[in-house]
């Protein structure tokens, strides 16, 4: 793995605080049992993926994925059967649309995390020093700004409430 610049581990571990709080608002829920190991294990993968690169850590990333895609079709499922709102909807206040973003978020960032894992370093202009993919980089930027910016921009300025 290439060495980890300090965007990228910021960004990391912002992505590991938030699924962390998502994992401990979980046990609440009706089907906490998909969505706890789903946010566990993103993580993980998000804390120790800029630390260390492993094949266990990766083949958690894997598997994390797979739930993640296996969430995301089961809410967007489940929002066309009840016709509770678009597939473009961004209405934190449905449950299906937070758990449809939330999944897909997960998802987005272990395609990044697998990605940085396994591509080979980009050697940079400075002496023995590895950069990774820019692109990585700044999807993680991107992805942090979004998952953090929209809670913000619904339940702050627009006072939305929650329903369940």
């Amino acid at each position: 793995m290439a060495t980890p610049t300090k965007l990228y581990s910021f960004c990391s571990l912002a992505m590991a605080a938030l699924f962390a709080y998502s994992a401990s608002v979980q046990l609440d829920d009706h089907d906490w049992y998909f969505w706890l190991p789903l946010y566990s294990g993103a993580c993980i993968v998000n804390l120790l993926n800029w630390v260390i690169s492993s094949k266990p850590i990766n083949h958690l990333g894997e598997a994390v994925l797979c739930l993640g895609i296996f969430l995301f079709i089961k809410v967007v499922m489940e929002d066309i059967r009840d016709g509770i709102s678009g597939f473009w909807s961004m209405d934190l206040s449905e449950r299906v649309i937070r758990e449809k973003i939330g999944s897909g978020l997960v998802i987005i960032s272990m395609i990044l995390q697998l990605i940085a894992s396994t591509q080979s370093p980009q050697v940079s202009t400075k002496p023995q020093r590895n950069l990774s993919p820019r692109y990585v980089e700044y999807g993680m930027a991107f992805l942090v700004g979004f998952s953090y910016g929209l809670p913000f921009l619904f339940f702050v300025l627009q006072k939305g409430e929650m329903r369940f």
